[in-house]
C-alpha cells in the first residue's frame, strides 16, 4: 500500500516549492496566487536505513522501497468552498488521500506576496480549516434531508446515517472538524464513503527560513504552530522548503555532510514521512531474498493473511504460515541461517499481528 497525502495551504507558503524538493517533479512555481492549477501528483521513495541494511546482506538483483505519495493541490483561500480563488473543485482532489499536510508559512519575506498581506500562521490555518469545514458541511447539507425522510420511514440504516449526520452538522456549524466528533462504529461505517476532508488526520508543515531551521523552536511563529496543532490533536514538522530544494540536489554523502553543517539529523522529507507513518499508525515489513529485497508498509494491527494480501489477493486467500524473523535478531545473528540456528526465525499463523521490521516469508496454497 502506498501512504497518500494531500498538501494544502495558502497561496505562496511554500505549497509547490517543498513539492518540487521532495518529488522533483517540475511542479510550476512563481510568486502569485493560483499559480498551481491543476493538482500535481508525485511519488516518492520512503527511507529506510533497514531496506539498505538487508541488500548489503542479501545481494539481490533488485530492491524495492515503498513509496509515499505527494498531492499538490492550488493554493487555497477564504471563500474557496463557495468558489473563490479557483473554487472547490481543487477541494476534490484530496478527498481520496489518507492524510492531509498542511504547509504554514512561518518565514518573514518582503519580496513574497502573501495573500492577506501579513505574516499569521494561525489566522492562515483557520482559514483553511473553516474551508475544509465549509466544504464537509456542503456535503451534510445535500444528503441530510433525503435521510431524514429514510429514517422517519423506520429504515435502520437510514437511522445510523441521520444521527451521524446530525452530529456532524452540529459540528460544522460550529467550526469543528469531522475528526473532533465521536460517533459509533456502526455511524461511522455509514459516513466512511463521504471522505470528510475533516476527518482526516492532519500534520501542520512549518515551513521557515533556512537561517530557521536549524533553532526552529526560537520562531514565535513555530510556536504559535506547535500550540495550536497541541489543541487540536495534530502533529507538526519544520522544513525549509529551500533547503530542501538544495538537498534535493545532492547525492548520499553530500546531503550527509551538508545536513551536518545545518544541524540536522535528517531532511525534512524524512521527518515528513516519518510523522506521517506515526500519524497514521503506518509500520512496515520486508521480504528479503536473491531475487529482490523489498519494503511494504502496513497499518499497525494487522494480522499475518491480511499482511500477506498487500502482496497478492492469493497470498491471504490460501494463507498457510509465515516464517518470520524480526530485523533486530536477523542482524544481531548476522544471516538468516544463523538466525535459524539460534531459534530466531520462527512459524506464525492466521492470528499473528504483525509489527514493524518483521522480515517475513508467507507460506500459501491456492
Amino acid at each position: 500500500m502506498s501512504l497518500t497525502t494531500g498538501i494544502v495551504g495558502l497561496p505562496n507558503v511554500g505549497k509547490s516549492t517543498l513539492f518540487n524538493a521532495i518529488t522533483q517533479a517540475g511542479a510550476e512555481m512563481a510568486n502569485y496566487p493560483f499559480c498551481t492549477i491543476e493538482p500535481n501528483v508525485g511519488i516518492v521513495s520512503v527511507p529506510d536505513a533497514r531496506l539498505d541494511r538487508l541488500t548489503e546482506m542479501y545481494h539481490p538483483k533488485k530492491t524495492i522501497p515503498t513509496t509515499f505519495e505527494f498531492t499538490d493541490i492550488a493554493g487555497l483561500v477564504k471563500g474557496a468552498s463557495k468558489g473563490e480563488g479557483l473554487g472547490n473543485q481543487f477541494l476534490a482532489n484530496i478527498r481520496q488521500v489518507d492524510a492531509i499536510s498542511h504547509v504554514v508559512r512561518c518565514f518573514e519575506d518582503k519580496n513574497i506576496t502573501h495573500v492577506s498581506g501579513k505574516i499569521d500562521p494561525i489566522d492562515d490555518i483557520e482559514t483553511i480549516n473553516l474551508e475544509l469545514v465549509l466544504a464537509d458541511m456542503e456535503q451534510v447539507t445535500k444528503r441530510i434531508d433525503r435521510v431524514e425522510k429514510l429514517a422517519k420511514q423506520k429504515d435502520k440504516a437510514s437511522i445510523i446515517e441521520f444521527s451521524a449526520l446530525q452530529k456532524l452538522k452540529e459540528a460544522f456549524e460550529a467550526g469543528k472538524p469531522a475528526r473532533h466528533v465521536e460517533l459509533t462504529d456502526d455511524e461511522e461505517a455509514a459516513v466512511k464513503p463521504f471522505n470528510f476532508l475533516t476527518k482526516k488526520p492532519v500534520l501542520y508543515v512549518a515551513n521557515v527560513s533556512e537561517d530557521d531551521v536549524a533553532e526552529s523552536d526560537q520562531n514565535p511563529h513555530v510556536q504559535a504552530v506547535k500550540a495550536y496543532a497541541r489543541k487540536d490533536g495534530a502533529e507538526v514538522v519544520v522544513i525549509s522548503a529551500r533547503i530542501e530544494s538544495e538537498i534535493a540536489e545532492l547525492d548520499g554523502e553530500e546531503k550527509k555532510v551538508f545536513l551536518e553543517e545545518l544541524g540536522l539529523d535528517a531532511s525534512g522529507l524524512d521527518r515528513l514521512i516519518a510523522k506521517s507513518y506515526d500519524l497514521l499508525g503506518l509500520a512496515t515489513y520486508f521480504t528479503a531474498g536473491e531475487k529482490e529485497v523489498r519494503a511494504w508498509t502496513f497499518r499497525k494491527g494487522t494480522k499475518a493473511p491480511q499482511a500477506a494480501g498487500i502482496i497478492h489477493s492469493d497470498f491471504e486467500r490460501g494463507f498457510i504460515r509465515a516464517e518470520i524473523v524480526s530485523y533486530d535478531d536477523l542482524i544481531a545473528a548476522g544471516s538468516e541461517n544463523a538466525a535459524k540456528e539460534m531459534g530466531r526465525l520462527r512459524l506464525e499463523g492466521k492470528e499473528y499481528i504483525m509489527q514493524d521490521g518483521d522480515i517475513v516469508n508467507f507460506r500459501f496454497n491456492v
